[in-house]
């Protein structure tokens, strides 16, 4: 029974996060707008939600994805980043169990959700959820089960270090930006969370995500080596996977590594 109730308490408390990182998403990109005041209101006309128009995923169903006074479509972004954090959160609890850990990448894994959702819309990373992150992500190696304080500074520094070499590189021989310093951060704050171990699966494994998406958009844009894709969403999926397999993850690259030295 106490088991059933940490699930459903894991849930209830990921859907309601969700809910909240719908509002940064919303007004972190856009200036003088606070994420705390006013209240939760419709973004067409501007009227405050009712508390019961606004509970998470259920009011979108009961409303028929509409704006009670204006009738204005409501985003599927709402009841998805909801549903989406709910299961991560679940996810969470399931790999981490009731330890520090827990806590550490919940937070961080919001913060990724939300990276991802503004990246993909307004192609920025915002530093006060990055630069942040990194320092918080160094401050907790220090009492997270998962890495040693070393492996998190390294992991910051490196990370850091490796987007910034490749920015640098691109733009000695194209005289082009093709990767911004938000990535640079993000990837700091990653190597912070989850140690310099998960760098190589993070930095390929982006790489891939992003030039698969990269060839479709490509196509649909018909742009050629201009087309622009943010790559903070492949970054942001790649430590997740990191974060939940690294135990898979870490073994195959070891076997690869092993099997490598032997030629």
């Amino acid at each position: 029974m106490l088991a059933v109730l940490i699930i459903v308490f894991s849930l209830v408390v990921g859907v309601v996060v969700g809910s909240f990182l719908n509002v940064v998403i919303t007004r972190l990109p856009a200036e003088n707008e606070s994420i705390v005041f006013p209240a939760s209101r419709c973004p067409k006309c501007l009227q405050p939600i009712k508390w019961y128009d606004n509970i998470p995923i259920i009011s979108f169903i009961l409303l028929k994805q509409k704006c009670r006074s204006c009738g204005a479509p409501i985003s599927w972004q709402y009841p998805l980043v909801e549903l989406i954090m709910a299961l991560l959160s679940l996810a969470l609890l399931f790999k981490f169990g009731l330890t520090y850990a827990l806590p550490i990448y919940f937070f961080f894994t919001a913060a990724l959700l939300v990276i991802i959702v503004i990246d993909f819309y307004h192609k920025i990373i915002p530093d006060i959820i990055s630069l942040p992150g990194i320092v918080l992500g160094f401050a907790c190696s220090f009492i997270n089960p998962v890495i040693t304080w070393q492996q998190s500074v390294i992991g910051l520094l490196v990370g850091g270090g490796v987007l910034y070499a490749v920015a640098a590189g691109y733009y000695l021989f194209t005289r082009r930006e093709g990767m911004g310093g938000g990535d640079i951060k993000l990837l700091a704050m990653i190597g912070a969370f989850l140690g310099w171990q998960s760098l190589p699966f993070v930095v390929f494994g982006s790489s891939i995500l992003g030039a698969l998406v990269g060839i479709g958009a490509m196509a649909k844009q018909k742009k050629g080596g201009k087309t622009m894709i943010p790559y903070g969403p492949f970054l942001s999926v790649a430590a997740l996977l990191y974060m939940f397999y690294r135990e898979i993850i870490d073994y195959y690259l070891m076997l690869y590594f092993l099997g490598s030295t032997q030629y």
